[in-house]
Formats: C-alpha cells, sequence, structure tokens
C-alpha cells in the first residue's frame, strides 16, 4: 500500500506535532508516512525534526521527515495538512489582546475565540489559513486540511466562505476532553460512557450522555451530575488548580444540558459570570481571570527544558493522544470507518442554526472523506445561547470577506461579554486602540491607517 505525505504547517508547534506524529506512526497502515515539516521559525522547525526523527527511530518505523521554510513546497503533493499555528504569539499579540480590553475594564479569561480577543485573532489568522488553501489548490487540490487554529469557528466558516472546495475540518478535543473529565466526576470508566454532542466550536452541548449498564440499556448521567453538584461533589479537581469548573456546572442547572468546553472559556462567551464591581461572582465560580497569558508564560518557560530533554535523549516516549487526526487520517487511506467530532460548515445538520455556518457534529469518516451527520433542531434554550456566539463569528467573517471594517466594530458590539460591561462609545475606543496597538499583524485594509471616519 502507498504511503501517505502529511505535511504539518506550523510544525514549531512541537509538543503538539509530537502528539499527533506519535499517534499517527503507531498505526500500520501509516508508519511509513512522509511527514514534512513546515514552520517559519529555523530554530523551531529544527527541533520538530529533532523530535519527529527520534520517534521514528523509537518505533522502529520506515517513515522519514522532511523539513521547509517554503510553505507551498512543503505542500506540494500532500494527502493531509495539519495546521497549528498562532499568529502574532503571545507576545505581542496576546498580551495585546488582554492589555488593552483592560484599561477599559473588559476582563477575560482565554480571548482566542470570542470576544474582543477572538475578533482580533480571527482578524490575524484568517488571512493566512486562506493563503494555506491558496496554495493547496496550486499543489495539492484533494488534500484534506486538519485545522487546529483558534478562533476555530470563525476560521473553519471563513474557509468555507472563500475556498469551498477545499476539504477541511476544524478539530479540537474539547468534547472527547469534557466527556473524560465528567466520567472521572462519577467514577464511571470512560469506555462506559455514550454521549452524542452538536453546536459550535466551544459551544456544543451533550444531547445525550449516558451510562451502559449491565444489561445493555443505558442510563441518562443527567441527574446524577445534578444532584452531585448540588451537595457539593463535583467538580473534582482537575489538572489546573486556577480553573475549579463550576461554570459549566452551574449553567447545565439553568440549561439542562452540559457544555463541551471549560468553564474557563465559558465565562466569557456568556454576560453572566464576569462583572465590574461582582468580585462576588469570581470568587463563586472560581473565575481565572488572565488565565491564558499565566498558561503562555509557563508553557514558554516549560518548553525551554523540554527541548533540550528532546534534544539530548535517545529515544523519545510516545503516548496516545486524544486528538482525532490519526483517526481521520487512517480512516480516509484505508477506509476502516470512525466517528469524530469536527467543525464543518454547518449545511443543515443542525436545522435551528444557520446553513453557513461552522457547526461542531459527529461526523463519519472513510475511504469518502469526512461525512457530518444529520442532527436536527437543538432545544431552543440552546440555540438562542449559541446563537449570540453566532452573531460575533458571523460579522467578524463578513468582515474579511468584504474588508468592511465597518463590520468589526459591529462584531464587538454583538459580543455577549462585552456589551454587558462597555457603553457603544467605550467599544468604539476599544477596537480602534486594538487595531492601533496591532497594525502590521492585521490585513491591510483593517489597519489603522486605512480607516476612515464612522
Amino acid at each position: 500500500m502507498a504511503n501517505p505525505r502529511i505535511t504539518f504547517i506550523g510544525a514549531g508547534s512541537t509538543v503538539f506535532m509530537k502528539n499527533i506524529v506519535g499517534d499517527i506512526l503507531q498505526r500500520p497502515a501509516l508508519s511509513g508516512a512522509t511527514i514534512a515539516l513546515m514552520d517559519i521559525n529555523p530554530q523551531r522547525l529544527e527541533e520538530s525534526a529533532i523530535v519527529v526523527n527520534k520517534l521514528i527511530s523509537t518505533l522502529g518505523v520506515k517513515a522519514k521527515a522532511e523539513t521547509y521554510s517554503d510553505q507551498r513546497k512543503a505542500l506540494s503533493g500532500a494527502d493531509f495538512v495539519v495546521v497549528a499555528f498562532q499568529i502574532g504569539g503571545y507576545e505581542p499579540c496576546t498580551v495585546t489582546d488582554f492589555e488593552v480590553p483592560k484599561k477599559y475594564g473588559l476582563r477575560q479569561t482565554i480571548a482566542d475565540t470570542l470576544g474582543v480577543g477572538g475578533i482580533m485573532r480571527g482578524l490575524r489568522t484568517v488571512p493566512h489559513l486562506w493563503k494555506i488553501c491558496e496554495d493547496m489548490r496550486a499543489v495539492c487540490p484533494n488534500a484534506i486540511m486538519l485545522q487546529y487554529v483558534n478562533p476555530m469557528a470563525i476560521n473553519t466558516w471563513a474557509i468555507s466562505e472563500k475556498y469551498p472546495d477545499i476539504k477541511q475540518v476544524g478539530l479540537c478535543h474539547s468534547v472527547q476532553g469534557t466527556a473524560m473529565e465528567l466520567a472521572h466526576d462519577l467514577d464511571i470508566p470512560y469506555d462506559e460512557i455514550r454521549y452524542r454532542s452538536a453546536g459550535i466550536n466551544h459551544m456544543a452541548f451533550y444531547l445525550k450522555f449516558e451510562h451502559r449498564q449491565p444489561d445493555g440499556s443505558y442510563k441518562n448521567l443527567y441527574p446524577d451530575l445534578v444532584r452531585a453538584y448540588r451537595e457539593g461533589r463535583v467538580p473534582k479537581p482537575g489538572w489546573n488548580p486556577r480553573c475549579p469548573n463550576k461554570v459549566r456546572y452551574e449553567m447545565l442547572t439553568r440549561l439542562g444540558y452540559f457544555v463541551t468546553e471549560s468553564s474557563e472559556h465559558f465565562a466569557e462567551y456568556t454576560p453572566y459570570f464576569i462583572k465590574e464591581g461582582r468580585e462576588d461572582l469570581i470568587e463563586k465560580f472560581g473565575i481565572p481571570l488572565d488565565e491564558y497569558p499565566k498558561r503562555c508564560i509557563e508553557q514558554i518557560a516549560r518548553w525551554k527544558g523540554q527541548a533540550e530533554a528532546y534534544r539530548s535523549a535517545d529515544k523519545i516516549e510516545v503516548n496516545e493522544s486524544k486528538e482525532y487526526a490519526s483517526s481521520i487520517i487512517n480512516s480516509v487511506w484505508t477506509g476502516e470507518p470512525s466517528v469524530i467530532y469536527g467543525n464543518v460548515r454547518n449545511n443543515g445538520c443542525i436545522t435551528s442554526l444557520p446553513a453557513n455556518c461552522a457547526a461542531e457534529v459527529p461526523c463519519l469518516v472513510d475511504a469518502s472523506g469526512i461525512q457530518p451527520t444529520y442532527i436536527g433542531d437543538l432545544p431552543p434554550q440552546l440555540t438562542a445561547l449559541i446563537r449570540t456566539n453566532i452573531n460575533v463569528q458571523e460579522l467578524t467573517v463578513q468582515a474579511l470577506m468584504t474588508e468592511n471594517r465597518e463590520h468589526i466594530y459591529h462584531a464587538a458590539m454583538m459580543d455577549p461579554h462585552t456589551a454587558a460591561e462597555l457603553d457603544l462609545d467605550q467599544i468604539w475606543s476599544l477596537v480602534d486602540e486594538l487595531l492601533a496597538a496591532h497594525g502590521d499583524w492585521l490585513p491591510e485594509w483593517a489597519r489603522p491607517s486605512k480607516m476612515r471616519a464612522a
């Protein structure tokens, strides 16, 4: 059987790339793959190449690694394209996305998906994803893009609008990751859990969350989760003591369904939890303000030690990750079916959401590619809450598609958290300041020098 060519754009995200490549090379049908690594940072690219070659050696497989600084050359002949990068990095762009809003009293937790931080990140990121699509059209038009970049929903939507012929799926580990957390909270083995989730990235909900019984029947676990929360038995401590996960449990008691992305994210997707002068809410629900910058600083510090350890190690330990990439590649390459949760153009899968939005739904994957499944209408309270986030995504995509900067302001104006904290003059002034601060990181049409008076 032929071996696939798998290209990584943003291969300098070494730890993430290591996890995906480790998963891929442990699958027999993929163990002879060519792994093409591309990054604009020569040092990170070299470090990633060292890691991949040591993975190949550790596993004793026939795969080979290639490195590129030229994106189109790296993409040439690819069967699969894995994308993972952060335009503007922690410094200067993430710092800007937090510090400028803070001057207006607008506090954030993660700021990579929605809110003014998510809008700015989308404006910085989408043009680079579009350039990958352009190159794919030229040198690997049949490849599938596996896109791991935030803001996931904005990115997926923008790609499907401008490059509808590019096969793509946005991937996140929140669905399976949260299911594992909930199983742990209830002391139930994860492999005994059955669930069905749908919505948008970071705001999908488990429509069913069930436990297989000894007689083969399934028990609805929602009453158990609500009872455990009200009795103070959950949430149990997780990997990050700064993020106690109370927000999602509280929303479960109000909506009747559990959301798939973390409490620290969800707190800034809604207007209920982060409020000026309401430190009682921050305390009660354990809202980790400025969480993402803290993680970035910790990750940067940790990477220095990891890079040296990888460089000096003879072998690299390979553990299976919970990412979907290798499963997708294996299913498409071999025809062996699998089911994943992917972000795709809705196209009527969720009938209560717009057809052109980016929906996160169960997808069948086999030799025919990624095939989203039909969900129908979501419960009305879930549709209503999700729509508040879609409004921001839609206006950001419209700004990018039409190069109409007024829609940037409209997007910020519609953001639930921003609108709950700031008046219209403050929102306009904040967006002005963010656009000025980001400058050349933004597409030319969005830069302050191009702006006209409102």
